[in-house]
């Protein structure tokens, strides 16, 4: 029973290499979450902006034991700014996924350092910080309760995690690439045998600035992500008006389409709140059909570094 229970611990939390949602979280809006997804981002936008996203996957699922569980949900928190004297940018997130009865936590700070390159902008940036995982033991339903592996309880782990990346932002267009969990932290939560190893991810993403008219801008967005053994693909659209209205769709290959809302507020526009809706469109029954996404946005008046006064272009947005 011991060996199978090994097996069971080992296939449930290393589902992460099979499924995205398990070891990396999925954002419908990630066209505006770069920092996440990318160290080198850090800075490039030339203002300090806080940004968070709160995220309920298939909302409704319940399990199908005793309906505990629920689920996926995620939040994360980033912070970027400019580090206008060292050619430079600094930024952190935190972010919490939770899955049932595993928790993925993650702390993170990234530098970047910024290059011109004529009317262009090269970043090359790292992040280093920690990641951690809890699991409830009590949430299993063994074959046998008297399995001497079996724990009670929570336990947590924490290990050192970096990442690293580049990014290209040019007038009409940027391009993205970075990888994760370099260090590729492992969880064993003190069972023998048990090596649950979080694997490296390889994220691509680009976009290109199309100015319809005076007033009305497309931008076009993709993302791929890699565990270097299968792929995932987000594809979308964004549309504003007027700096201040946008709204646009996105499909996530083989999984669903998703439509995304959002307005700038105050006279400023210093604040934004955006809205995703994703809707299944592939395996529905395993699934619940729908999830949501909520996103805050807050960009400070003047840089808290460097104090230089900063005019807002949608090229340098999405």
């Amino acid at each position: 029973m011991g060996k199978r229970l090994i097996l069971f611990l080992g296939l449930l939390l290393g589902y992460g290499s099979l499924a995205w949602a398990q070891q990396d979280p999925e954002f419908t809006q990630f066209m505006f979450n770069k920092v996440y997804y990318n160290p080198a981002y850090a800075g490039v936008e030339g203002v300090t902006r806080f940004n968070l996203l709160i995220r309920s996957k298939w909302t409704g699922y319940a399990t199908t034991f005793d309906g505990a569980g629920g689920a996926p949900n995620t939040q994360v928190l980033t912070v970027s700014s400019p580090l206008y004297k060292l050619r430079s940018g600094f930024a952190a997130y935190v972010m919490n996924d939770n899955l049932g009865n595993l928790n993925n936590l993650a702390i993170q700070g990234a530098y970047a350092y910024h290059l011109a390159i004529k009317e262009a902008k090269l970043s090359i940036g790292v992040n280093l910080g920690f990641f951690s995982q809890s699991i409830d033991f009590s949430k299993y339903r063994p074959a046998d309760i008297n399995d001497p592996l079996l724990k009670t309880g929570k336990d947590t782990q924490v290990r050192f995690d970096m990442g690293a990346g580049v990014f290209y932002q040019a007038r009409k267009f940027y391009v993205s690439a970075s990888v994760n969990h370099l260090l590729s932290p492992s969880f064993n939560f003190g069972i023998e045998n048990l090596r649950n190893a979080v694997q490296p991810v390889m994220y691509v993403m680009g976009g290109y600035f199309y100015e319809l008219s005076y007033n009305l801008t497309l931008t076009p967005s993709l993302l791929v992500q890699s565990d270097f053994k299968k792929a995932l693909i987000n594809i979308g659209a964004i549309a504003e008006l007027n700096e201040k209205f946008w709204g646009g769709l996105s499909y996530k290959y083989q999984e669903s389409v998703a439509v995304i809302l959002g307005m700038s507020l105050l006279k400023s526009k210093a604040l934004e709140v955006g809205y995703g809706f994703d809707y299944i469109v592939h395996q529905q029954d395993a699934k619940q059909p729908t999830s949501h996404e909520i996103r805050l946005s807050y960009v400070l008046p003047v840089s808290s570094f460097g104090g230089r006064k900063v005019i807002r272009t949608p090229r340098f947005r999405h």
